[in-house]
């Protein structure tokens, strides 16, 4: 896709659901502190435990709506009633500030990232086979039967858009998975994998 000179400042990571998106993430912030993880906005409440401004930003449909009108998010969607998004202002104030900054974010709002935010560096994290990432779905034990075939069925379809993006990290072992996404953002390991 585009020309980039290491350090990538703005990277954008997706795959399907059950790959280990969050496993990898977790652990490459824990060796990099250096890189800051956007927050989303949701219009949903607020789960146990979640906490305002670091799990989510939770806004009313109103505020939420008012960003996109004032173009004030690079990619939003509805889920299941909700609406959910990547405000652009804490982004764009991160990478002024010199910062990594990650995105995590479903397969359509990565799409739209790479429209409003084309300099941004787009990496796929798959599972080393259909098969794994069926067992690591199924695994988890807390979806129910139709949920988990729901689940498949848009793996099989967000797995056909891999080659979309300017890489494709295969989460075969997490700590693989880490090194080589260090290694394509440009970022020098700052402590032992734990």
């Amino acid at each position: 896709m585009g020309d980039y000179s290491l350090p990538i400042r703005l990277t954008v990571l997706t795959g399907p659901s059950g790959v280990g998106k969050g496993v990898v993430v977790k652990n490459l912030l824990k060796r990099n502190k250096q890189i800051w993880l956007s927050v989303s906005a949701t219009t949903r409440q607020p789960r146990e435990g979640e906490t305002d401004g670091s799990d989510y930003f939770f806004l009313s449909r109103e505020k939420f709506t008012k960003l996109i009108a004032e173009d004030g998010l690079l990619e939003w969607a509805e889920f299941s009633g909700n609406l959910y998004g990547t405000p652009s202002e804490p982004v764009k104030r991160n990478l002024s500030q010199g910062q990594f900054v990650l995105l995590e974010i479903e397969l359509e709002g990565a799409r739209q990232v790479r429209k409003t935010f084309p300099e941004a560096f787009q990496i796929f994290l798959a599972p080393p086979s259909f098969e794994e990432l069926e067992r690591r779905i199924r695994g988890r034990g807390t979806d129910s039967e139709k949920s988990i075939e729901r689940r498949l069925l848009r793996a099989k379809e967000e797995l056909q858009a891999k080659n979309e993006f300017d890489a494709v990290v295969v989460n075969d072992q997490v700590f693989n998975a880490v090194s080589r996404l260090e290694e394509l953002i440009g970022i020098t390991k700052s402590s032992n994998f734990n």
